[in-house]
């Protein structure tokens, strides 16, 4: 074999190392991320349980909605409740039953608060105006493009309040459309990034009845 085609070689070799790097570096920031969401939804859970079995005695026939009003009907603009785990506060819990998905979501957004879980990238739920992002980790938002019109999505802030979604409509969206993702008269929008990042998944939900 000549120099060059030696030169080649190395180099064809060199490169199908780097991927191969690159494919098991990938796989080992999913698998902990896998593991962060269990972490912090074995702490959480246990949390809402008891708040959402919080609930005010009822008179005789006096229903659930008339005894208790939650204090974010009283006060749509208050700050949405924390819960502390390991330094990061988290607003609640995503809950996707058709992608088999539950996700705790961390209060305000970075690039590192995304390699654990999700994030409030702006909004509130109280507001009918949340917008949370994510990773496409198969463990994070990586099956969104699998929902359909009409699916069902839930939010559970930290008072254990409920927020039921359905799914409207699945939008491709420049990676530089940053204002696309907030615009709109959407109750909850869901966004990630498409396989190499060519393009942003807006998942668009409004409140079910």
């Amino acid at each position: 074999m000549s120099k060059r085609g030696k030169l080649c070689t190395a180099l064809g070799l060199l490169l199908l190392l780097a991927a191969l790097l690159l494919t098991a570096y990938n796989l080992w920031r999913d698998a902990m991320a896998s593991m962060s969401v269990d972490v912090v939804l074995g702490r959480l859970t246990p949390t809402l349980s008891s708040r959402q079995s919080e609930l005010p005695p009822l008179s005789s026939g006096e229903a659930l909605e008339e005894a208790f009003v939650p204090d974010y009907v009283l006060n749509p603009e208050m700050a949405m409740p924390e819960e502390t785990i390991d330094g990061r506060n988290y607003i609640g819990v995503l809950d996707i039953p058709a992608l088999e998905l539950s996700l705790p979501i961390i209060s305000e957004w970075s690039y590192d608060a995304l390699q654990i879980t999700p994030c409030r990238y702006s909004g509130s739920a109280y507001l009918d105006n949340l917008v949370i992002a994510g990773h496409n980790y198969r463990s994070h938002f990586a099956s969104l493009p699998q929902l359909q019109p009409g699916d069902t999505v839930t939010f559970t802030d930290m008072d254990g309040n409920v927020f039921s979604y359905a799914v409207s409509s699945l939008e491709t969206l420049s990676p530089y459309a940053v204002s696309d993702m907030t615009s709109g008269d959407w109750d909850l929008t869901l966004f990630t990034c498409t396989v190499g990042g060519q393009s942003r998944l807006a998942i668009r939900c409004d409140r079910a009845e």
